[in-house]
């Protein structure tokens, strides 16, 4: 039988812990913030060691969801789940299900879809119980967010070489790519054909050996891809690795990654820019499978164009991020944030017509 749990956390809307014993699930549903339509956000699977981390890992990812919606203008509010289990061996049909139950009785307030450990698979089982979910395969469906999420980084990074070096282009800078899932496959992709040097690293052998023979590119191992020597960090892992450790021992000119929660805590902002070490705020950066997702639900159907030339204006989101932080002399983080607070607060970006289910 299933059980709820509504936890009080100040500053967000609604956090619930749910659990069904009989087939192993126990979730957690973070809402941040609601301002602007209904929570849209992943759903992540990991064996996480105890509700704490997992609720430390859901606040975190939801509150960042609410930013990335907002200077975006998708229209969505902020939220993320977490399910306790581990992908390769706990994740089944049942404990899906019932998180697809869990799901519906929200009556739209939280809108999932794929996350790390969750697969189009997993979305597919989850949909069998709610409505609320995006990402399927469907002829209406975004498909795959990586090369979308892989193009916001670019375009990022564009801005960013702008903002460095007075030119946009990014031939002859050498990148390193920590991560070669979708997104950072993906992403090696433009910038091979963008004509930079890449040094990328995985923890998968195979992922690296492919990158490698197709794009010529150095290799560093997982313990030293933080702190090559090359113009672009680019994160695509999982976050937290900007931090009291790491910071000091960086080699790069900026940071402009895909990974959510890049910074340990928000004053890892303020050590960078003491370091003079440009950071590219992530929910502004990795906003691109946001906006693929978020393009399923309008009225009119999914449209990739219109998906391509929004993620496109990261570039120029990103320079007034910029421009906003080295005139109040702060960092590019508390820039980003100002800017998402000023939209909620005035309600920039608001859904007007409901979200569309066009599966349903």
């Amino acid at each position: 039988m299933m059980k709820h749990e509504i936890l009080s956390v100040t500053g967000y809307e609604k956090i619930f812990k749910i659990e069904d014993p009989s087939v192993g699930l126990i979730a957690l549903i973070a809402l941040h913030d609601l301002t602007l339509g209904p929570a849209l956000g992943g759903t992540r699977i990991r064996p996480y060691r105890n509700i704490e981390e997992a609720l430390e890992d859901a606040l975190r990812l939801s509150q960042g969801m609410t930013y990335k919606a907002a200077i975006s203008q998708v229209g969505f509010g902020g939220g993320k789940s977490v399910i306790l289990a581990d992908p390769k061996t706990q994740k089944t049909p049942e404990l899906l299900h019932a998180f697809g139950r869990a799901v519906e009785e929200l009556l739209g307030e939280y809108i999932c879809a794929e996350d790390v450990g969750c697969t189009t698979a997993d979305v597919t089982q989850i949909r069998k119980m709610t409505r609320y979910v995006v990402g399927l395969p469907h002829s209406k469906s975004s498909g795959d967010p990586g090369p979308f999420t892989a193009r916001g980084i670019y375009r990022s990074m564009q801005a960013t070489a702008q903002k460095l070096y007075g030119s946009d282009s990014l031939a002859g800078l050498t990148i390193a790519i920590q991560g070669l899932g979708n997104v950072g496959q993906n992403l090696a992709r433009y910038l091979f054909w963008a004509g930079a040097n890449l040094i990328v690293s995985d923890i998968d052998g195979e992922r690296v050996e492919a990158i490698v023979n197709s794009y010529r590119a150095r290799v560093a191992s997982p313990e030293e891809i933080l702190f090559v020597e090359c113009d672009f960090l680019a994160p695509c892992a999982l976050g937290g690795i900007l931090n009291d450790q790491t910071i000091p021992r960086l080699r790069c000119r900026a940071v402009v990654g895909g990974a959510n929660n890049q910074l340990l805590t928000d004053a890892h902002a303020d050590a960078l820019r003491h370091r003079g070490i440009l950071y590219a705020p992530d929910f502004v950066v990795n906003a691109g499978g946001l906006i693929n997702v978020a393009a399923e639900l309008e009225p009119s159907g999914y449209s990739p164009t219109a998906s391509r030339d929004k993620i496109n204006c990261i570039y120029d989101s990103l320079l007034a991020i910029y421009k906003i932080a080295e005139e109040n002399d702060q960092s590019t983080n508390t820039a980003a944030i100002f800017l998402a607070n000023y939209r909620l607060k005035n309600g920039i970006g608001k859904r007007i017509t409901p979200p569309i289910f066009h599966h349903s």
